[in-house]
Formats: C-alpha cells, sequence, structure tokens
C-alpha cells in the first residue's frame, strides 16, 4: 500500500470502498439490540456485517459479486472484503470497523469522501483505488456525529468529485455541514431514523453501476427499502433523499 494519488482510468478498473461501523450496544449511543448483534468487537454476529442483512452476508449472496478476498487488518478494521462485479470492471472493497472506534470510521470516510485520505491494494495483479481513489465511496452504520465532535475540515484539493451515499439516521443532516466544501455528490442520504442494512446499499449500488441518474438510484435504494421494512414506497422515499 501507499498514500500517492493514483489514476486508474486507462485501466477501466472503478472502485467502490465501503465504510461500515460495526453495531456497538457498548460503546456507541443507540437503542440497544440483542448482545451478539450489538457486540462491535466481533464482525461475524454483528448486526451490520455478520447477520442476515449484514453488510458481507448479504453481498456474498448476491449473484452479482464474487467474493475474491478475505483479511484483517488490525484491531480497528476487523474484517475487509473485496469483491469483484461479475459482468462489470467494478471492485468493491468492504471494512468492518471495530465499534469502539466509529470516530475513527466516521474521519476515514469524511477524509476519503473529500480525497484527503488516499490508497490502494493490490490483487490479483490488479492495483485497486481504495479511500480517496476510490469513485464511489460509503458509510453504514450508526450516525456517531450526533454524539461526537469533529474539530478538522474536510476540504476538496484534487477537484476530483466523488459520489457518496450515507446510510445512517439523519445522515443529511448531521454529515452535510462537513462535507460543503468536500466536493462530493450525494447519491443516497437520510432524512430521519433508518435501519442501515445492506440491501438498501446493494440496489443502490446496483443502479450506479448501470450508470444511471441520481433519482433513479435513489428509486432502486427507496424500492429495496421499503420492501424489507414492509413500509411504503412513499414512506421510504421520504427517508432516503439524494441531492443536496
Amino acid at each position: 500500500m501507499n498514500n500517492e494519488p493514483v489514476s486508474l482510468e486507462e485501466s477501466g478498473i472503478k472502485t467502490i470502498h465501503i465504510f461500515t461501523a460495526l453495531c456497538d450496544n457498548r460503546y456507541q449511543n443507540i437503542v440497544r439490540v440483542p448482545a451478539a448483534l450489538g457486540n462491535g468487537q466481533n464482525h461475524n454476529s454483528n448486526l451490520y456485517w455478520g447477520a442476515l442483512y449484514g453488510v458481507r452476508t448479504f453481498f456474498k449472496k448476491s449473484n452479482e459479486w464474487e467474493l475474491l478476498t478475505t483479511n484483517r487488518i488490525n484491531n480497528v478494521i476487523l474484517e475487509r472484503l473485496v469483491f469483484k462485479h461479475t459482468q462489470e470492471n467494478y471492485y468493491l472493497i468492504a471494512d468492518a470497523y471495530n465499534g469502539r472506534y466509529i470516530k475513527q470510521c466516521t474521519q476515514d470516510f469524511l477524509n476519503s469522501s473529500c480525497g484527503n485520505k488516499k490508497d490502494t491494494l493490490r490483487i490479483n495483479g490488479k492495483t485497486l483505488g481504495i479511500d480517496g481513489n476510490a469513485s464511489l465511496v460509503v458509510y453504514v452504520g450508526h450516525d456517531g456525529l450526533m454524539d461526537f465532535q469533529l474539530s478538522e475540515t474536510f476540504i476538496n484539493t484534487d477537484e476530483k468529485k466523488r459520489d457518496v451515499i450515507i446510510l445512517a439516521c439523519y445522515s443529511k443532516r448531521y454529515f452535510a455541514p462537513h462535507l460543503e466544501e468536500a466536493n462530493v455528490n450525494p447519491l443516497v442520504w437520510t432524512s430521519h431514523l433508518m435501519s442501515p442494512e445492506a440491501y438498501t446499499l446493494h440496489d443502490a449500488i446496483t443502479g450506479y453501476i448501470n450508470g444511471e441518474a441520481n433519482e433513479d438510484i435513489r428509486q432502486r435504494a427507496a424500492e429495496a427499502y421499503a420492501q424489507y421494512q414492509k413500509c411504503s414506497i412513499n414512506a421510504a422515499k421520504g427517508l432516503l433523499v439524494t441531492d443536496w
């Protein structure tokens, strides 16, 4: 790995980087969930990762993605998955952050969104851009900005506009002030309380890879949310919003 900016346009490779803050009853100010689902130090049973609708489980079951590698990075990133899209030249990198370190996960997402944090990884002889070298940067989990303050600013300096998805409660309200100068394109974020399970993200990404417009991506996300949460499509569209 290195921290130098890279350009992957010539290779045609595009990457999506998902930052998942594991659900944590102990270290996050959340409504408590069953112990196994809310153990932020155990990704295997966590609500947002190893459970039925967690990122790992849902994407592994998807016929649109092939899992290539699974690695533990350190005590902060408990697991990193790398997927390859089965039809298009897209790679998806998903990181499971120890729930105790939700603040670092949030900071890493914001720094990647504005291009201040960039890195690469090598897999099967290919260089993949991660963090700010990804074209789409995603946050999944509890909205920690409801609980803690960030003093740093997230200002874009490379003039590259990155797409973002933020699946967390009230994410537009809390993340927007930090992203005002980050030069991002918000595909999907939220107006109210929500359950950030992986079906919403999965279907939004399908639209993104198809090259669909923001509103069409939002529609896909809302349809998935309505289906799994058993709510009306209008309610889901009121919750899942796009653009500024």
